[in-house]
């Protein structure tokens, strides 16, 4: 209950200029809730609103911050869960959102305006959820597929969730074909028997 409280406080503001009074306390309840890169998965499984709004939280916390020194070991937690639609979920919606740096926290940018140009003064956008984490968790759901031989209905079905997922990833440059070429059109080949699979084999070839 008090992370629900705490999320709330802050999912109505806006993010100019890094954190208002009321997403600072916000942070804090998160803290004082006992979240921890150990049992964020657990969060992400149980309600992926909250671990989305926790994270970018924690993700824009300025520098200088203690939070800072921890966002590496909350990416990595994220990058190494099993793959499920709640994981695909949080995944999808940080890698959708950029921090723009400017000296007194991070601001967010959310989807294409990511590619706008900035004004001079204004800071460097950099991805919220860096590429390598991204890359991360995409290897990590294709070794989860490829290890579901033992029931081929699931094995279907999660095949067809990653593909969808990637063919998002792809079709809102967030991802680089290039980057992901070797090893998911192994992936493709190895579930061609699949539509979603040879869809996603096609959206590589002609990239």
């Amino acid at each position: 209950k008090r992370m629900q409280t705490g999320t709330s406080q802050f999912s109505s503001k806006g993010r100019g200029g890094g954190h208002t009074q009321g997403e600072r306390r916000a942070l804090r309840l998160i803290f004082e809730s006992g979240l921890t890169p150990h049992n964020l998965p657990r969060l992400v499984d149980k309600n992926p609103i909250v671990a989305i709004e926790s994270l970018i939280l924690i993700l824009t916390a300025p520098e200088e911050s203690s939070t800072a020194r921890n966002k590496n070991e909350y990416l990595s937690a994220l990058a190494g869960m099993d793959m499920s639609i709640h994981s695909m979920e949080v995944v999808n919606r940080l890698a959708t959102h950029s921090a723009r740096a400017d000296g007194g926290g991070s601001r967010i940018a959310a989807g294409k305006q990511q590619k706008q140009t900035l004004h001079r003064g204004e800071g460097e956008i950099q991805p919220l959820l860096h590429p390598e984490y991204i890359h991360l968790y995409i290897s990590t759901c294709i070794s989860s597929c490829e290890s579901m031989s033992y029931d081929r209905h699931l094995q279907n079905k999660s095949v067809r969730l990653l593909c969808v997922f990637l063919q998002s990833l792809i079709r809102n440059g967030i991802v680089s074909v290039e980057d992901l070429f070797v090893e998911v059109q192994a992936f493709c080949i190895e579930f061609s028997r699949i539509r979603e699979a040879a869809t996603l084999f096609q959206i590589l070839k002609s990239r």
